[in-house]
């Protein structure tokens, strides 16, 4: 789920105009929202979550955050006020630890324990500004400097105030205030002189110096190219450069090879692609890039890393080495003089070995770790990462497989275990998982030690102890406004003045106010009154200006408590001084937005009698059925959600027909009891798929004894009518229960309602409709925090149709839940998928006995 945040210069040096008579903060407002039209052509960008942070003083900098939604971000960008200093550099470090928020929490960082590239929150920095001179309270400043104190804790532990997966760009508008003749010049937009271009270069982005309005419209569809899911890494050449290639593809030992001079693809900063998984859309890997030092128990503290990892590159051609069921984790770099010199090299069957300084115990350039390759159609570039130090390893495994037959003897044991002597702490629980993929016997000990001393695995659980509430306190301060200062008060001691009420603008405003002359609108200034209507003046009607009880009228008593009693209690229905139409008069931008309007709503009570069936509105056709689930623009029949039947005028109203509606609603009761309790049918598709932590999911698993407790609460509810009594012949999930009841035996019409399916018969339409609302639900519920997962489940329990569309819908499930990183979720969901096949020939099987049965 890429992380899109904006940094806006808001500084007084923003008012600039442009030769078209806008402000440069209005291009920057603007240049926003284009950006977001254009990233939302990607399908991806339903989980993009977008911040907002200004130059402001932190923590009131911080507009919207981890917690707002989109439509407060367009609002704040929409409400953007130039005004102040040129504090780039403060900005900046707010922006990232805005970012860095809950790293530390989630432990994604992983310190001392490796890098994972595949523990990643994609962040793309976007910032706007003029590229004017840096001030500060303090002056001028040429360089620009980011504060080094950070209220952020662990904040020491990496030397960079920006992550591994987080990319500055800048878009420096220099466009002029007057416009110019000269012709356009085509082509790419270069980078801006200013002190923000080696910022951007340091993180693994660029800046843009932006002239015109067509440049910046190329800017920004470069920059919605940019939003990648993927790390930086520094890749350094360690070692002579290699033999030149001759002609015909063999290596060249008379050519010279210049190993001392220079080249640019001696050290890159660039990108490796991490690819989410094509089934669940989260990257999923094996093996970690190594930490460049070897953990001890004996440190004391862990030694800072830097945000991008060193890896150097030996240019002495390998065979790139690989066998069966060894997992390998495969990485795309960037295009780069890097990729570009292999490439035209045209070895795609040699690779180059990589290494991290430091990271080995015996050896200061450490073991190699995976090896760099072009692909065999020389298209790009791949970094494979294996088990640590893996021209010792394969080679064992390979003779445990092939030789040995998993049976190794005293030699090869002595062998791996010098190797696990080479091997850093951190890499023991990846190769123990790999080696149970293989099929390979237990060659680790089940005791593993993770390398770190007691004291620094108690510092970092402090840090995330310490982070959860500093997150806390700076989200809680998002939105809002900083402190207005108070100015000094100086008091006219000049007594030569004019009397106030011998002001003109005096007697005119006391006029008005009493209510002799009318108040002229177009003398008012809407724009200085953001967010207020002006109401219509009623001519009948004088504003009242009592300050004293005593100088109200006898006649206009009443009256007046009257209003006095309507301000006090709130009664009015609407504000004073605005009309009743101007209720309804809703902003073009906040049409259709239903959700907002139904939080305010109270929660409807219960029907007085549940048999009786619910009555639809009658707006347009009074004949109109509920299409359960579809999207409708009444937001009461939204609130009201799926309906009973209508009776139809001209249907008889007999005992038996209004039984029929009776049995059909204990039908739909009995089903959600069911379902609420965890008794899924055989015939649903999650019946023995779905575990049993599902049932009223909070994080901990349900004991027994709640849920006899969850049933004994059903079975109250009967006994005070909300739910019939049992014995009803009902239908569950489409299977028929023939337990009748005495009642019901003696009515021959309601015994037959069990070969009815459903009373309502259900149309493609309007299974169209369901399904497309419980796909909008299932959205919703993935949305939110925590793990009660019980509603999602009885979501893909009510979709219309056949297996194969529950199947769909299974598979968009967990691809959402893999949006929001709801791995426990994947997990359950998976658990279904693989499952969902057997069981539905074993409830097809259930569903015939149990129709032949009765």
């Amino acid at each position: 789920m890429p992380i899109l945040l904006f940094l806006i210069d808001t500084s007084a040096s923003m008012n600039q105009r442009t030769d078209l008579g806008t402000s440069y903060l209005d291009i920057a407002k603007g240049a926003v929202e284009l950006f977001l039209k254009l990233r939302a052509r990607d399908p991806a960008s339903r989980g993009d979550r977008y911040m907002l942070v200004t130059y402001d003083e932190p923590p009131y900098c911080i507009k919207a955050g981890w917690k707002e939604n989109h439509a407060t971000f367009m609002s704040e960008l929409k409400n953007l006020q130039a005004s102040g200093l040129t504090t780039l550099g403060q900005a900046l470090r707010s922006s990232f630890d805005l970012l860095n928020l809950n790293r530390l929490i989630s432990g994604i960082d992983n310190y001392g324990q490796g890098r994972n590239p595949f523990f990643l929150e994609p962040s793309i920095l976007i910032t706007i500004t003029d590229g004017n001179k840096l001030t500060s309270t303090a002056g001028v400043q040429e360089e620009l400097h980011l504060p080094l104190n950070s209220p952020l804790p662990g904040s020491e532990l990496t030397k960079e105030p920006f992550r591994w997966d987080q990319r500055l760009f800048a878009l420096v508008l220099r466009l002029p205030g007057v416009a110019s003749t000269e012709p356009e010049q085509l082509g790419s937009v270069p980078t801006d002189e200013s002190a923000i271009t080696q910022m951007c270069e340091v993180t693994g982005g660029r800046s843009y110096c932006v002239r015109t309005q067509r440049m910046l419209n190329q800017c920004l569809e470069s920059l919605v190219q940019k939003v990648q899911s993927g790390v930086v890494i520094n890749f350094e050449k360690t070692g002579p450069d290699p033999l030149p290639i001759g002609e015909d593809g063999l290596m060249d030992s008379s050519r010279p090879s210049n190993s001392f001079a220079a080249q640019p693809w001696h050290s890159c900063h660039k990108l490796i692609y991490v690819r989410p998984n094509s089934k669940t859309g989260v990257p999923v890997g094996h093996w970690p890039i190594p930490e460049s030092f070897w953990p001890d128990q004996n440190l004391p503290s862990l030694p800072p890393r830097t945000s991008h990892p060193v890896v150097r590159f030996s240019c002495i051609d390998c065979e790139p080495m690989v066998i069966d069921k060894l997992p390998f984790d495969k990485y795309e770099l960037e295009p780069s003089p890097l990729t570009q010199y292999i490439l035209e090299r045209k070895s795609p069957h040699t690779c180059w070995q990589v290494f991290v300084t430091s990271s080995g115990k015996y050896n200061e350039l450490g073991y190699p770790f995976g090896y760099l390759k072009a692909s065999t159609t020389l298209t790009c570039v791949n970094l494979f990462v294996m088990p640590y130090n893996y021209p010792v390893l394969l080679p064992l495994l390979d003779d445990l497989f092939k030789v040995h037959k998993l049976k190794p003897n005293l030699k090869w044991r002595q062998a791996f275990d010098s190797y696990l002597k080479t091997l850093p702490p951190y890499y023991l629980l990846p190769l123990k998982k790999a080696l149970r993929m293989m099929g390979a016997p237990n060659l680790i000990s089940d005791n593993l030690d993770c390398g770190l001393s007691y004291s620094v695995i108690s510092y970092l659980k402090k840090l995330s102890q310490q982070t959860k509430l500093e997150s806390e306190r700076i989200l809680a301060s998002v939105g809002k406004k900083p402190p207005q200062e108070i100015g000094i008060r100086v008091k006219n001691h000049s007594g030569g003045g004019m009397s106030l009420t011998h002001n003109k603008n005096f007697r005119k405003l006391l006029k008005e106010i009493t209510g002799e002359t009318a108040l002229r609108l177009t003398e008012l200034n809407t724009k200085e009154f953001a967010g207020f209507q002006i109401g219509l003046l009623n001519k009948d009607l004088k504003p009242q200006t009592y300050r004293n009880a005593y100088d109200i009228p006898r006649r206009g008593l009443l009256d007046q408590l009257t209003r006095m009693r309507s301000n006090l209690l709130k009664t009015h229905k609407f504000i004073v001084g605005q009309d009743e139409d101007s209720l309804h008069s809703v902003p073009v931008a906040q049409m259709g937005n239903y959700q907002e309007y139904l939080k305010t709503l109270a929660s409807p009570l219960r029907e007085i009698d549940p048999d009786q069936p619910k009555r639809l509105h009658t707006f347009g056709n009074p004949f109109k059925q509920d299409k359960k689930g579809m999207m409708i623009d009444e937001a009461d029949e939204f609130v009201a959600g799926p309906q009973n039947k209508v009776k139809r005028p001209g249907e008889p109203s007999s005992p038996m027909s209004s039984k029929r509606r009776r049995n059909a609603t204990v039908i739909h009761d009995d089903h959600e009891e069911k379902m609420e309790n965890g008794q899924i049918t055989p015939d649903g598709f999650l019946s023995k798929s779905a575990p049993s932590e599902l049932i009223n999911m909070t994080g901990d698993l349900m004991p027994p004894n709640q849920l006899d407790s969850l049933s004994d609460d059903f079975t109250s509810l009967s006994r005070d009518g909300l739910i019939q009594k049992p014995g009803i012949n009902t239908f569950v999930g489409g299977a028929k229960n023939c337990n009748l009841s005495v009642d019901d035996q003696k009515d021959p019409v309601a015994s037959t309602l069990g070969t009815v399916p459903n009373t309502l018969q259900i149309t493609p339409a309007m299974a169209q409709g369901i399904n497309a609302d419980i796909k909008h639900q299932l959205m919703k519920e993935v949305r939110k925090f925590g793990r009660k997962y019980e509603r999602i489940f009885i979501l893909l329990e009510e979709v219309q149709g056949p297996l194969e569309m529950k199947k769909q819908f299974v598979e968009f499930t967990i691809k959402e839940a893999a949006r929001f990183k709801r791995r426990v979720l994947i997990q359950y969901l998976e658990k279904v998928l693989e499952k969902i096949d057997s069981h539905h020939l074993l409830s097809n099987i259930n569903h015939i006995n149990s129709r032949s049965s009765c």
